[in-house]
């Protein structure tokens, strides 16, 4: 098993609230960069992302609705994000074929 694991994760964003990534078992996942670019090509769109936490099932919005004109692109993120084994992060948007979401992600073994 590798200590240390870089991945790049893409998702087609949707309306309808998904995971986007999940901690592989036995790693934990810091997400050093999650980006979101609005690629509809007339209208100015929202994204929601959230961190979930499947011990507690609790959802906790990181950015909520946020909105991002067509041909442009934000930062879902200020800083870096921890998530556990087994947790994730989901994001929706307002409508579907909108948003093409970017993370960086350092998986890194549980000791």
């Amino acid at each position: 098993m590798a200590l240390n694991v870089f991945n790049t994760v893409t998702y087609d964003v949707t309306n309808t609230n998904t995971v986007v990534y999940t901690a592989p078992t036995g790693y934990t996942g810091i997400v050093l960069m999650a980006q979101a670019a609005n690629v509809a090509a007339t209208s100015t769109e929202d994204i929601s992302f959230s961190h979930f936490d499947t011990g507690t099932s609790t959802e906790t919005e990181l950015i909520k609705n946020f909105v991002i004109p067509e041909a442009d692109a934000a930062s879902l993120l200020t800083g870096k994000l921890i998530i556990k084994s087994g947790n994730s992060v989901k994001a929706v948007a307002s409508a579907n074929s909108t948003f093409k979401i970017t993370l960086s992600v350092l998986e890194s073994l549980d000791a």
